[in-house]
C-alpha cells in the first residue's frame, strides 16, 4: 500500500449535509465512504486523529470512531497499534498482475537525441547554495509579487553579460525574463498579433516546437528553406506580405549552420523595407569548438531584432528561466502581457543573479564547453569507425550534429529500431514543415549522452542500420570526419 506522507491532522472535507438522514456517526460514515469511492482520498491517506475529526465536524469523538470503525470492518480502511488509520480501498481497476494498467515508457538508456545539455553536470551544490543565499537576504518587498519584466538586478546583469558575451545592445528596460525560448515565443506571438501581423516565416528545417506555439498563437508559420548559408533570405520576397521571420542565426537547428555574413545584411535589410521585425533564436550559442564564436543578430540592428534564450540547453529546462530582448516598440506590449504571464520564481531569479555577477556562470560554461567538444570528438571517430559510410555534418558547434544515411535507409525506421535497443535518436524529416525536401538522416545529440556509452551506443545505432536494409560501406571510403569536421 503507497503512504501517502499527507499530514494526518490536515483537514478533511466531509459533506454530512449529502449523507442522508439516520444517527450521526451512519452520516459521518457514509460520507466518509463516498469521499474514498470518488478518490477525493487515496489509498494510503492518513486520515485525521478521531479527536480531531470530531472538533472538525462539531460532532462527539464516537460518532467519528464508530465511524472508522464500521469502514474498517467493510474493508475501506486500515488500522494498526501506534499508526494512523489510513485508506486501503481503491477503485482503481486491477490488472490482475499487481501493477498499474498503464505505465510511462522508460528513458533510452542511451539519449542521443536533441534538446538536452548534460544533466549530469547540473551544478546542484553551486544553485542551492545561491538559493539558500539569496533567500537569507533578499528584502522583504521582493518576497512579493515580481515587476512586469523580471527582477531588474537580473536584467541589469543580463544587459551586461550579454553584452560582452553576445555584442548585444541594450537597456535593461528591453529585458523581458520569461520561462523559456517557447514562453517568450509564445508572449511575442501576441505581440505581433495586436500589431496587425499574421504570418511568421520559420526557418525549413527548423524547430518543430516553435512552429506549432505560432500557429497555436493564431499566425501563420510560413516555410522559408536553409541550407549550408542559413536562412535563405532571398526566398523573403516570395511571400509578400510577410513581415516577420524566426531563424537560429548563431546555429542552426538541426542543420547545425551559420547564417552567411551577406545573409545577415541582407536579412536585416529586409526587415527594414516592410517594417517587419526579426525573431532571433540564440540557440546553442555558446558551444562552439571549431570556429570562432559568431554575435547575435541583434547588435547589428536593435530595433529590428527580437534575441530569445534560456537556461534549458546550458543549465537545465527545469530552472524554467528564460529572457527577452525586444526593441522599446514590442517590450511595451510584452511587459503587460507579462502581468498576466509566468515568471520564474523570484528566488530563483536572483540565484542566477548570483552565478552570473560572482562569474560561477561563465566557469560553468567553460567546463561545459570542453566536455561537450571532447564528447563531440569521441562521437564522430565512433561514427567513423562503425558507420564509415554515413558522413556527418554541423559538427563545428552545438550539442548535435547531423548523420546522412544512404538512400536505401529508412531513417524513421532506424528511430524505431534503435528505440528497440533503448537508443534515443530522431529523424532529420521530422523536423521538416513540407513533404518537398532533400533531408535523409538522423538528428544526433550528444548532451546528455554519458561520456563512458558513447560507443557503445554508435554501435546499437550501426545495428539499427543494418536492421534496417544496408550496413556500413566498407573502411577506406572517407569518413564524415574527414570531410566535414570544420563545417558550419
Amino acid at each position: 500500500m503507497r503512504k501517502s506522507q499527507t499530514n494526518p491532522a490536515g483537514d478533511l472535507l466531509l459533506h454530512l449535509e449529502r449523507s442522508g438522514g439516520g444517527p450521526l456517526h451512519e452520516r459521518v460514515k457514509r460520507a466518509l465512504r463516498a469521499a474514498i469511492r470518488e478518490g477525493r482520498i487515496e489509498v494510503g491517506t492518513a486520515l485525521p486523529p478521531s479527536r480531531q475529526l470530531a472538533a472538525d465536524l462539531g460532532c462527539s469523538r464516537w460518532a467519528v470512531t464508530e465511524a472508522y470503525g464500521q469502514l474498517i470492518a467493510e474493508g475501506y480502511l486500515a488500522a494498526q497499534t501506534g499508526s494512523a488509520t489510513r485508506v486501503c480501498w481503491s477503485n482503481a481497476p486491477d490488472t490482475g498482475s499487481g501493477r498499474p494498467a498503464s505505465r510511462p515508457a522508460p528513458a533510452a538508456r542511451f539519449d542521443l537525441g536533441p534538446g538536452l545539455p548534460d544533466l549530469r553536470a547540473f551544478p546542484r551544490r553551486r544553485w542551492a547554495d545561491a538559493v539558500r543565499a539569496q533567500t537569507a537576504t533578499a528584502e522583504f518587498a521582493e518576497l512579493g509579487y515580481p515587476p512586469p519584466g523580471g527582477h531588474l538586478r537580473l536584467r541589469r546583469l543580463l544587459v551586461e553579460y550579454l553584452g560582452r558575451s553576445r555584442g548585444v545592445s541594450a537597456a535593461e528596460q528591453d529585458v523581458t525574463v520569461c520561462t523559456s525560448v517557447t514562453d517568450g515565443m509564445r508572449r511575442m506571438c501576441h505581440a505581433l498579433r495586436a500589431d496587425g501581423i499574421t504570418a511568421v516565416g520559420c526557418e525549413e528545417p527548423g524547430w518543430t516546437r516553435l512552429r506549432e506555439v505560432i500557429r497555436a498563437a493564431g499566425l501563420e508559420p510560413v516555410p522559408v528553406r536553409a541550407d549550408g548559408g542559413g536562412l535563405r533570405v532571398e526566398d523573403l520576397a516570395g511571400h509578400p506580405g510577410l513581415r516577420a521571420v524566426l531563424t537560429t542565426p548563431a546555429h542552426q537547428f538541426p542543420l547545425g549552420t551559420v547564417l552567411a555574413p551577406e545573409r545577415r545584411a541582407a536579412l536585416l535589410r529586409w526587415a527594414r523595407e516592410v517594417d517587419g521585425v526579426v525573431l532571433e533564436d540564440d540557440y546553442d550559442a555558446e558551444f562552439r569548438y571549431d570556429r570562432r564564436p559568431v554575435a547575435a543578430l541583434q547588435g547589428m540592428d536593435p530595433s529590428r531584432v527580437v534575441l530569445f534564450k534560456s537556461l534549458s540547453k546550458i543549465l537545465s529546462p527545469a530552472l524554467g528561466i528564460g529572457w527577452i530582448v525586444a526593441p522599446p516598440r514590442w517590450t511595451r506590449d510584452l511587459h503587460r502581457a507579462d502581468q498576466t504571464a509566468i515568471q520564474p520564481p523570484t528566488l530563483d531569479q536572483l540565484a542566477f543573479a548570483a552565478l552570473l555577477e560572482s562569474g560561477a556562470y561563465d566557469r560553468h560554461l567553460r567546463a561545459c564547453r570542453k566536455r561537450y567538444r571532447d564528447r563531440r570528438d569521441a562521437l564522430v571517430r565512433a561514427l567513423a569507425r562503425h558507420l564509415p559510410g554515413a558522413p556527418v555534418s554541423g559538427v563545428a558547434a552545438g550539442l548535435h550534429l547531423l548523420l546522412r544515411l544512404p538512400a536505401t535507409v529508412d531513417p524513421a525506421a532506424v528511430v524505431t529500431a534503435a528505440a528497440g535497443r533503448s537508443l534515443r535518436v530522431a529523424d532529420l524529416a521530422a523536423y521538416h514543415a513540407t513533404e518537398d525536401h532533400a533531408g535523409h538522416g538522423l538528428v544526433l545529440g550528444y548532451g546528455n549522452l554519458a561520456d563512458g556509452v558513447v560507443d557503445d551506443a554508435v554501435q546499437l545505432l550501426r545495428e539499427a542500420v543494418e536492421e534496417c536494409g544496408q550496413g556500413p560501406t566498407a573502411p577506406g571510403q572517407p569518413t564524415g570526419r574527414d570531410r566535414d569536421i570544420t563545417s558550419g
